[in-house]
């Protein structure tokens, strides 16, 4: 029996010991522990709940972010100011932002944001600056085309359709509101509404609505649906006090062919009449006219299509190809819709009679655009 209990005595021992401490030693005896399938050079992987977070994070607006804002860059619009010793230096005068629309370096913005520039920064999302040129802006519709040489590797964005947009369907804002300092922001919301119509100055503007957030700075970005390509250029937003999340973009579609003309010809060219006119309200307070609606022509210039129509000083325009004129606005989107050369019926009011005049349209000349 004594025998017995000293030879398996040190086993006994190791054993207790080893129940003590948590069994370490006896996994030491019984060799290395199974791998871990979800440990990987000393980290464990994540589980399967933390790998459906993952998943859930990849929608549409991550997605198209990624896809867009690679092609949303920064401008920076600077001129010549004096300062405290009467030395003449370049200032800052704005920043916006711009869509890289072409490899070549064409880059698609606002009017607004290069309007009066003597120099231009291009500031992409990787931190290249390059100097930028302008290459045609058309204050009408508020778009312009900024060209920059000697990049390589240019991002290009895809432009869509914007014709095929519903109401209620996500669209993503890229831009940089208050500066490059923010560059590459993203904000989201819907699409609240298509073809609104607001008028700035004599234009009347067709524009997508959307709650997504455009700031200063966002002017000239890029409108993004949930399919990563560009609906719309960011253009003006309404900053009225108990107003939020009001804003709006020039459609893609609207856009096109505009930015393509100022590439090719630095301008766009549209038909006029060659009138001075105000509205009929306005006429009326001065004593011109006892008419309640319509144009009063206070001026006909000469050589001019309405000139030689036989348009005369005092006439009353009702309405152009169809279309009830009631004020500038109007009118200038009836003459936009035409091309150079059509012929367009022109009702009038002159002498209390209502008659029709034949108008050839013809270019407006560069010096009264």
């Amino acid at each position: 029996m004594r025998q017995w209990y000293r030879r398996f005595a040190p086993y006994f021992l190791v054993a207790v010991i080893g129940a003590l401490i948590g069994g370490s030693l006896v996994v030491g005896c019984a060799g290395p522990a199974p791998a871990n399938p979800n440990a990987k050079n000393g980290l464990l992987k994540p589980n399967t709940a933390e790998a459906s977070i993952s998943d859930a994070r990849n929608t549409p607006i991550v997605r198209a972010a990624q896809k867009i804002s690679p092609t949303v860059v920064g401008i920076t619009n600077k001129a010549y100011a004096r300062d405290f010793f009467n030395r003449k230096v370049l200032v800052d005068q704005g920043q916006g932002s711009g869509v890289i629309f072409d490899s070549q370096g064409y880059i698609a913005t606002n009017n607004h944001v290069v309007e009066n520039a003597q120099e231009i920064i291009v500031t992409l999302l990787d931190g290249r600056t390059f100097p930028g040129k302008v290459l045609g802006a058309d204050p009408a519709t508020d778009l312009a085309v900024v060209k920059i040489d000697g990049a390589s590797d240019l991002p290009v964005a895809e432009f869509g359709d914007s014709d095929q947009l519903l109401v209620g369907e996500p669209a993503i804002a890229i831009g940089n509101p208050l500066g490059v300092e923010f560059k590459g922001s993203v904000s989201a919301g819907i699409i609240s509404a298509l073809n609104r119509s607001i008028d700035i100055g004599e234009r009347r503007f067709k524009l997508i609505q959307t709650d997504a957030a455009i700031n200063p700075g966002n002017s000239g970005g890029a409108l993004v649906n949930a399919d990563g390509v560009v609906v719309g250029i960011n253009s003006a937003k309404i900053s009225v006090t108990g107003v939020e999340g009001l804003g709006f973009a020039i459609p893609i579609n609207t856009a096109r062919p505009i930015l393509q003309t100022l590439i090719e010809k630095g301008k766009v060219v549209r038909p006029y009449l060659g009138v001075s006119i105000v509205d009929a309200k306005t006429a009326r307070q001065y004593g011109y006219t006892d008419a309640e609606k319509g144009l009063f022509v206070a001026k006909i210039f000469e050589g001019t299509p309405a000139a030689k129509a036989g348009m005369k000083l005092g006439d009353i325009i009702l309405k152009v190809a169809g279309v009830d004129i009631n004020s500038i606005a109007d009118l200038r989107s009836v003459l936009d819709s035409k091309a150079l050369g059509s012929r367009v019926d022109v009702i009038i009011i002159r002498d209390n009679a209502q008659r029709t005049v034949s108008v050839v349209l013809e270019e407006m000349p560069s010096e009264e655009k």
